[in-house]
Order: C-alpha cells, then sequence, then structure tokens
C-alpha cells in the first residue's frame, strides 16, 4: 500500500511538475469558459523548487538552534535556562506567520525574506520540545555505564545520547517541515516565489483550477516528505532497537 501510494504522489507530483499539459482534460471543468486551465505565468518547476529553497533555508537554522537549546537545557550547567529556552521557541506560536509577514515586511522589504523569518520561527518549537523529550528519554542506567567506561561527556552526548534521541528528534523536524510547507504558500502576498503564486492567482482570477494545481501540488509534496522522514525514524529506530 506505501509502494502504490508513493508511486501514485510521485506520479502526480512529477506530471504536474514537468508536464502539466497531461491534466488539462481533468482540469478543464472547473476553469472559467474560455479561460486558460494550465498556470503558464512561471514554471511549474522553478516555482516548485523557490518554494522548497524556502523551506529548506527556513528550517536548517531553525533545526540547528532549536536542537542547540535542547542540549544547553539538557546539560546541568544550562538546566537553570530551561524557562528561557521554551519562551524563545514559542516566539514562533505566538505570533502567527501572517503577523510575522506584517511585521517585518517594513524591516526586511518585500520577497523571500520575510517568508523565512516566518517560517523558521515557527518551526522552532516542535523541534526544540521533541528534542528536549528525546534527551530526556535517554536511561539514566545507559548514561551511568558510558561514564563507567571512561566517556566523556561530549563522547557521551554524539555516541550515546543523540543516537537515542534521534527518532523524537527526526519526528520535531517532520513536523515542522510539513508545517513550513504548507504555511509557505502565503509567502506569495509578499512576492516570495512559492506554488503559493498559483493559489493567489487562481484566486485572484476565480480559476479554480489554478487553485487546484497548486494546492495539489504542495499536498503532494507534503506527505511524500511526512513518508520520507518516517523511513528516516524507522530506520533510526531500528538502529536503537525501538521498533515499532
Amino acid at each position: 500500500m506505501t509502494a502504490l501510494r508513493w508511486t501514485l504522489l510521485i506520479g502526480i507530483t512529477g506530471g504536474l511538475i514537468l508536464f502539466p499539459a497531461l491534466f488539462e482534460p481533468l482540469l478543464r471543468p472547473f476553469a472559467p469558459a474560455g479561460g486558460p486551465v494550465i498556470y503558464d505565468r512561471a514554471s511549474l518547476a522553478s516555482l516548485t523548487l523557490s518554494h522548497l529553497g524556502l523551506v529548506a533555508l527556513a528550517m536548517v537554522p531553525s533545526a540547528l538552534i532549536a536542537l542547540s537549546l535542547a542540549i544547553l537545557v539538557t546539560r546541568p550547567a544550562g538546566a537553570e535556562f530551561l524557562p528561557l529556552a521554551r519562551t524563545l521557541a514559542n516566539i514562533g506560536q505566538t505570533f502567527p506567520p501572517v503577523a510575522v509577514l506584517a511585521l517585518s515586511v517594513p524591516l526586511l522589504g518585500f520577497g523571500a525574506r520575510p517568508t523565512v523569518l516566518a517560517l523558521f520561527l515557527y518551526g522552532l518549537l516542535p523541534i526544540f520540545e521533541n528534542a528536549l523529550a528525546g534527551l530526556r528519554s535517554v536511561p539514566g542506567s545507559v548514561l551511568l555505564s558510558a561514564r563507567a567506561v571512561g566517556m566523556t561527556q561530549r563522547r557521551m552526548l554524539a555516541q550515546v545520547e543523540m543516537p537515542l534521541a534521534l527518532p523524537l528528534i527526526l519526528e520535531g523536524i517532520r513536523i515542522s517541515v510539513v508545517i513550513a510547507l504548507s504555511t509557505a504558500t502565503i509567502g506569495s502576498t509578499v512576492a516570495a516565489r512559492s506554488l503559493g503564486e498559483v493559489i493567489i492567482a487562481g484566486l485572484t482570477a476565480n480559476n479554480p483550477a489554478y487553485v487546484i494545481q497548486g494546492g495539489v501540488l504542495t499536498g503532494c509534496i507534503a506527505v511524500l516528505l511526512y513518508d520520507a522522514f518516517g523511513l528516516l525514524i524507522a530506520i533510526a529506530k531500528r538502529r536503537t532497537g525501538k521498533e515499532m
């Protein structure tokens, strides 16, 4: 069933990106009479790459910072900073992405930068909380054994704690990436190139065919990424003996 779903999703995604004209008969009933069916103001391939680029530019620093904060507050010297770290990670959830865009455009201008900032802030909390839970879930007996064989704190973190916490860390990243992929569509309201451009064009021109193209393509990519992270999580669980 999973293989069939992957084949179907990859087929739809690749078809919409590379051969959108193939979908014209299916989309024609949703287009205005005599109006265009396939979005052609920009290449869907280039918009998809730009969309994924926005997500990557936001998620890489978001993951690094959230993970660093989780590591800091799970060390004895940094435990007292947990409330501050949680407050920082919650900033993105306090202000919705639309509000971040509205507040950041006067400072950063139109384009990709306000969108990347909004996605970056919104992605912090799931990664931080999952990394925190993962690091805290490492059994004390395992840590005690690692100390007994002479491991330094750095080696314990790299060779014991991080591998055991990896499934939960990846789960947090998966949540943030899927949310960011969906949320990035609103970046087109501030002139960021994304698949939201197709959706907004459809809403503006009252052309549901455009909306379907942008929405289906975004949804398929989100599901593919979700499943891909699921495979990584399953591999990480097998390596740590935590198979589902």
